[in-house]
């Protein structure tokens, strides 16, 4: 029952706490299981660059002072990869902070963000917050984007257009052509945010670089990064946006948190930027699980969305929420989708080879 005094805003009440899982040790006391694979928030199971293990042997100073609240070395480094200026970078507590930074920043009461569907849950609960309304675009029958109604969605001239490229949960993406057609329609007064977290795995000739193709577009744009997955620094909670310009920058840096990343993150994030070779490790070995376990399951008989993730999205035929609370009695940890027309659903990381045959047999332990 609603407390009538309470002061939390109606906003906030709409929005759901946030599906974060169970952690190994959980899991371990509640269903008695040494072995785990903890297969539910898309980490690298390879985990970070092994340079980072003599990264701090003495943290003391890192730890004593404040960060340099700009990052200064980090965007410096970030801008000059992605060929922009250093004041068109923004750093995150993870590329989900930067998200409610963007809400807060453009979304008003009654504005409407336009989305794909099923999406990442933060995208709409920052909106919602601020009072915005949320226009879902629904993956097709196949699993695929409907560029049909996203294009009519954009046509309707959305305050903000946000979505993940490639998708999450789904894992399916939009081709360079797609995302041209995108950008074309857009209108000015409408900000397109891209979700980038998972670029990494994604990379080849059939999926765009998003800042690349809006660099020249004269549009408002972010595109957002994160370290948490390919890179590997989840727990370092650090991510990234390029923004289309300084000034809108600006407003960003001015929204967030004054020391939102802290000094360790940082560093540890020029550690990664610097270790390509584990990068392409951890990608080349997510990338063949992937298609292992993707075959698997196919001869299984569960239907599987395209991905280029480190994550699969399996349509199990029952209620997600149920299978899932069966596997961790096995010691499997999924994430079952609760979005509305999606509750068959889970998504499932690719962990380590282990991990992924671990999931299979407790998967084949159950009737369809």
């Amino acid at each position: 029952m609603t407390n009538p005094s309470s002061p939390i805003r109606h906003e906030l009440r709409a929005i759901a706490p946030y599906n974060a899982g169970l952690t190994l040790e959980e899991v371990r006391t509640k269903y008695h299981v040494d072995q785990v694979a903890k297969l539910g928030s898309n980490e690298n199971p390879l985990g970070p660059s092994p340079t980072l293990r003599g990264l701090f042997p003495d943290i003391g100073e890192l730890a004593r002072l404040y960060p340099d609240p700009q990052g200064r070395a980090l965007c410096a480094r970030l801008a000059a990869d992605f060929g922009v200026l250093r004041n068109q970078v923004v750093l995150g507590n993870g590329s989900e902070d930067l998200i409610a930074v963007i809400c807060r920043s453009v979304v008003r009461p009654d504005d409407t963000m336009a989305t794909l569907y099923p999406s990442f849950p933060l995208h709409e609960d920052y909106v919602t917050l601020m009072g915005g309304r949320i226009e879902r675009v629904t993956v097709t029958e196949d699993l695929t984007i409907d560029m049909k109604a996203l294009l009519a969605a954009i046509a309707r001239r959305p305050r903000m257009l946000m979505f993940s490229n490639p998708m999450n949960p789904v894992g399916t993406w939009l081709t360079p052509d797609n995302l041209l057609k995108v950008i074309t329609a857009l209108d000015p007064g409408t900000l397109i945010v891209v979700d980038e977290a998972y670029a990494e795995y994604a990379a080849g000739e059939d999926y765009p670089s998003a800042v690349e193709m809006l660099k020249d577009s004269g549009c408002n744009w972010v595109v957002l990064r994160t370290f948490s997955k390919a890179y590997g620094l989840a727990g370092l909670r650090i991510g990234y946006g390029i923004v289309s310009d300084g000034d809108l920058c600006d407003f960003f840096n001015r929204a967030r948190t004054p020391f939102n990343t802290n000094s360790i993150a940082q560093f540890s994030a020029m550690a990664a930027l610097d270790d390509a070779h584990h990068l392409k490790r951890s990608v080349e070995s997510t990338r063949l699980e992937r298609e292992r376990m993707g075959t698997a399951l196919e001869a299984m008989g569960f239907r599987i969305a395209p991905s280029k993730c480190n994550f699969l999205f399996i349509d199990t035929g029952r209620t997600a929420a149920h299978l899932a609370e069966a596997l961790l009695e096995s010691g499997v940890i999924v994430k079952p989708w609760k979005q509305t027309g999606f509750e068959t659903f889970i998504r499932v990381s690719i962990g380590s080879h282990e991990e992924n045959d671990h999931f299979l047999w407790a998967l084949k332990s159950y009737p369809k």
